[in-house]
């Protein structure tokens, strides 16, 4: 160990072995790469590789300024350095202000590096801020809006099937929205309590969501693909935990996934034979670790190919368990706080669960959307996400499912494409 390792002290020593531990560490780390699932170094979309640029820019500039400050820095800690020990209890030389040209010149430089800095970034507001106003006439239009702690998305312009009767209603999805990729998708930003914050960090930067307020925020993006969004605005005690999905699809996918969304919840009709079929023995679900990972290693490696499976009916379903699901909906008093457009829920309290089987999260984004993670969410919502309001109604109405009405509701909410 080179010799001046041990005056830097223990912390020293610790930040060395910690680089150290980086550099030999390769390319696994998503530290390394930066290209995690909210990364904003690896972009996908025209809003945010613009704020990207801005940030390469700013980077250069400080890296060339600390290049310059530090060599002149250097240079002189070793050009003026006490060379003996009589140098070292020398008076110090007559102190000034210095050359008055190189003061205007460092002024002068700092200028130029502002200005270096500032014209990319006024440019890049101008053109994130909104959608110019030929382009905003084209452009999808989407609402989102912020509850405690999860997403709503509004369809104003496409009218959904409310039920059988022709009635209409603008058409609403809960914490994964489906836009089509390569065309403009203009969302404005709303709130029903407090100040939230919409952030797709490979789509567009975060834009608050504020009482009484209404803002905007334009993202488009480049190709077909699954993106990770988050609430970046602390919210209440699952702040940490208020997540959405964004879901670009070609515009033939996009069409066909609308046009099953518009329909009313999908019924699925139990015979006699499916009455009288043995039912399956039910056994009590496993205990969960407290903040335990709620999604699989399949569905983290190719999450928008996962997204397609779930879009069609599976082939084994129980039509009696869904029978007996579909009244324990109502029984529990589900529907007073879920809409399930077509099966008389219209509850505006929680997410709209009309086609919530075709989704890939559920809890706003925080656990995959399969048999046992929605059993577990269903059984204990406070366990996984503390303070929601479904745990809230639980204990206020004194809900409780045993292991048969939680399958049965399970398998309810799994029909529903």
């Amino acid at each position: 160990m080179p010799k001046f390792v041990p005056s830097l002290g223990r912390v020293g020593r610790a930040l060395i072995a910690l680089a150290a531990l980086v550099l030999l560490s390769g390319c696994e780390w998503n530290f390394w790469r930066m290209d995690g699932h909210q990364s904003t170094m690896v972009v996908d979309g025209p809003v945010a590789r613009e704020q990207l640029r801005v940030f390469y820019v700013t980077c250069w500039v400080t890296l060339f300024i600390f290049i310059v400050v530090g060599s002149v820095l250097a240079y002189t800690m070793i050009k003026f350095r006490a060379k003996s020990e009589a140098d070292e209890h020398a008076e110090p030389p007559p102190q000034s202000h210095g050359n008055p040209l190189i003061e205007l010149g460092l002024i002068g430089a700092s200028v130029l590096a502002l200005v270096i800095i500032a014209v990319p970034t006024l440019k890049a507001i101008w053109v994130t801020y909104d959608l110019p106003e030929p382009e905003r006439k084209n452009a999808y239009a989407v609402t989102a809006t912020g509850y405690q702690w999860w997403f709503k998305f509004e369809y104003p312009n496409e009218q959904a099937a409310v039920d059988n009767t022709g009635t209409k209603a603008p058409l609403v999805t809960g914490n994964e929205l489906v836009i089509p990729a390569g065309r403009p998708v203009r969302i404005n930003l709303r709130t029903v309590d407090v100040i939230h914050s919409f952030w797709v960090p490979k789509l567009a930067g975060k834009v608050d969501m504020i009482p009484n307020r209404a803002n905007v925020i334009w993202l488009q993006a480049d190709q077909p693909g699954y993106f990770w969004g988050q609430c970046a605005e602390y919210c209440g005690d699952s702040h940490a935990v208020m997540r959405f999905r964004v879901i670009a699809l070609a515009e033939k996918d996009f069409a066909e996934w609308r046009d099953r969304q518009l329909a009313v919840a999908r019924a699925v009709a139990a015979t006699a034979a499916d009455a009288a079929r043995p039912r399956t023995q039910v056994t009590a679900l496993r205990a969960f670790h407290r903040n335990e990972v709620g999604v699989t290693a399949k569905f983290d490696q190719n999450p928008l190919e996962a997204w397609r499976a779930k879009q069609q009916p599976a082939g084994n379903e129980d039509a009696a368990l869904i029978a007996q699901g579909r009244q324990l909906f109502t029984t529990k008093t589900c529907n007073a706080c879920h809409t399930v457009r077509g099966h008389g829920a219209m509850g505006v309290q929680g997410p709209d669960l009309t086609h919530m089987g075709s989704r890939t999260t559920i809890a706003a984004g925080l656990i995959e959307n399969n048999s046992e993670q929605l059993r577990r969410w269903i059984r204990d919502p406070e366990s996984v996400k503390p303070g929601n309001k479904m745990a809230k109604a639980y204990r206020e109405n004194k809900i409780s499912l045993n292991d048969e009405e939680q399958v049965a509701i399970v398998a309810y909410l799994e029909s529903l494409k």
